[in-house]
């Protein structure tokens, strides 16, 4: 929650190995303060380790972070992954224990918390337990934890993959709303209309490597890639044609 700027990330020859696999592959990526940026890429390009690393979540085999300048993983920053882990206790008590994790003072843990499930629509549900709670309202209370912590820059892993359509909406208004208070937003999804929808900018990853960063209408209308315009037309994994002889 500090109020030092900590965009631009700047990521330099970033790889990611698990043993002897490779994951990610000399990655460069920037992120200034001004976009939403959507991940795509087929299942195993990586995207979900990227936005780990990034996050600080994984080791890095090679490469720098850094943020604004400087390096090590800041404070304000947050991540909701696909599957949220609930607390065994109330809607409530799931933010106010992150707002206690994050220092802040009791006095104002429940107000802060009953403000943020306010903005996500579940201020009616404060007390109850979370993990009855359905899929699409989990996913609006992880937003909700991460969101009453006012992070510069929050990291969502496919937030809506599981969800059924009116759940998908709400999430991406919770988002949009997000995006609006100041906080950067970048995503990971394998829904093309839901990138449509919501980005600014295009990562596209294969196999490891970042192979296009471009504005979204950009990307969507005219990749600049063979194996990016083969993924928008479902045709992945793309291999090259050696000329007939």
């Amino acid at each position: 929650m500090a109020d030092a700027p900590i965009l631009p990330l700047e990521a330099r020859g970033l790889s990611v190995a698990f043993g002897a696999t490779t994951v990610l592959h000399a990655v460069d990526l920037s992120l200034d303060a001004q976009k939403r940026t959507v991940i795509l890429g087929a299942n195993g390009a990586g995207k979900s380790v990227l936005l780990r690393a990034l996050h600080g979540l994984v080791p890095l085999s090679a490469g720098t972070i850094r943020w604004n300048g400087a390096a090590g993983r800041p404070a304000a920053q947050a991540m909701v992954f696909q599957r949220p882990v609930m607390l065994r206790r109330s809607a409530l008590a799931n933010v106010t224990y992150a707002l206690a994790v994050n220092g802040i003072a009791a006095a104002h843990r429940e107000s802060l918390a009953m403000q943020a499930l306010d903005r996500v629509g579940l201020a009616a549900l404060a007390h109850r337990p979370a993990r009855v709670l359905s899929g699409g309202e989990q996913q609006r209370l992880a937003l909700a934890r991460a969101w009453s912590l006012r992070p510069k820059i929050l990291f969502l892993d496919e937030p809506t993959a599981s969800l059924d359509p009116s759940a998908v909406r709400e999430v991406e208004r919770v988002i949009g709303e997000i995006d609006a208070s100041g906080t950067r937003i970048v995503m990971t999804t394998h829904n093309l209309g839901q990138a449509r929808r919501i980005a600014d900018e295009i990562v596209f990853l294969d196999a490891g490597r970042i192979v296009e960063q471009t504005p979204a209408a950009s990307f969507f209308s005219q990749p600049r890639s063979p194996e990016a315009a083969a993924y928008l037309e479902g045709e992945l994994p793309w291999v090259p044609v050696s000329p007939a002889t």
